[in-house]
């Protein structure tokens, strides 16, 4: 994006993605676009919604794993802060998200699902995610999920009642195992689920377009996944001058995904995502007769 513009209003739906035979390019159901409410004007809220829907679904988007084949287009979004109908379309097109989005919109009665609240709440963690009663979160996991899942759905079900919600460390932890996105990779069930998760650090080094980060990665014992002791790891700021967090120094507590850093977290970001990410690791570990990481560690 040399020229510093990005593009406009590009994107009209149905997007064409890649088959999912292999795990990648994960779309859920298509059913779920008609039951949204988007706004006709581009508020504050929902730009800056869109904006951080973008900076955290880059990551994934890049390696193939989510949304349709545009990641160029949405890191260059993300990098020049524009927001317009262009990227409205691209972010609807990333059917993973959507579900979780869609019932927490309907639970609160914010009217888009792309509202920075919401989306703060998928990826990071807000109060709101207390919001969604069982039934709700069944529902739409049932309507997402269920066919691909196969015979897998009657163990997932499982987490329903168990205490999860709509949050991104519950898609990882206990929707991913079951719906083979962990099937089929050369890398390790382990990193993927660690790099998929959102993850915490603070930046120890800055160079260039990387930066060190002293992090807890997942471990596996046998038994069950917990965080590990803190270690450094390399992480992409930016790449060819385009960032999705903006400038980044040492001390920054930041978030990661993938190999990314996507944001800047505060005291409360922080908090909420500590919270909401142990919530669902003893979620599987302890509450689940058939937990989806067991399945595919062991």
């Amino acid at each position: 994006m040399s020229s510093g513009r990005c593009r406009v209003a590009r994107y009209r739906l149905p997007v064409t993605r890649r088959a999912t035979g292999n795990g990648k390019r994960e779309t859920g159901n298509d059913s779920t676009q008609s039951t949204l409410h988007f706004s006709d004007t581009l508020s504050g809220v929902n730009a800056s919604g869109l904006q951080l829907f973008a900076r955290y679904a880059y990551p994934p988007n890049q390696r193939g794993y989510c949304g349709p084949d545009e990641a160029r287009t949405l890191i260059e979004y993300a990098a020049a802060g524009i927001t317009d109908p262009g990227l409205a379309m691209l972010a609807r097109a990333f059917h993973g998200p959507l579900p979780y989005l869609t019932v927490m919109a309907q639970a609160t009665g914010i009217h888009d699902p792309f509202d920075r609240r919401l989306v703060e709440a998928y990826w990071v963690g807000n109060p709101l995610l207390e919001r969604v009663d069982v039934a709700a979160f069944a529902r739409v996991l049932d309507d997402a999920f269920r066919r691909r899942m196969g015979g897998g759905w009657g163990f997932f079900e499982e987490a329903i009642p168990a205490g999860g919600v709509p949050h991104h460390s519950f898609h990882v932890f206990a929707v991913y195992p079951w719906v083979g996105m962990l099937r089929g990779e050369r890398t390790e069930p382990l990193e993927i689920l660690d790099r998929c998760r959102i993850r915490w650090g603070t930046v120890m080094t800055v160079t260039g377009e990387t930066a060190v980060v002293s992090s807890q990665p997942l471990q596996w014992d046998g038994r069950s996944l917990s965080l590990g002791p803190e270690r450094p790891e390399t992480v992409n700021l930016g790449a060819d001058g385009l960032r999705l967090a903006g400038e980044i120094a040492p001390g920054d507590v930041v978030s990661m995904h993938w190999d990314w850093v996507c944001d800047r977290l505060d005291r409360t970001g922080l908090r909420h995502l500590r919270t909401y990410t142990r919530r669902h690791l003893d979620m599987v570990n302890t509450r689940l007769a058939h937990s989806g990481p067991a399945v595919v560690l062991d």
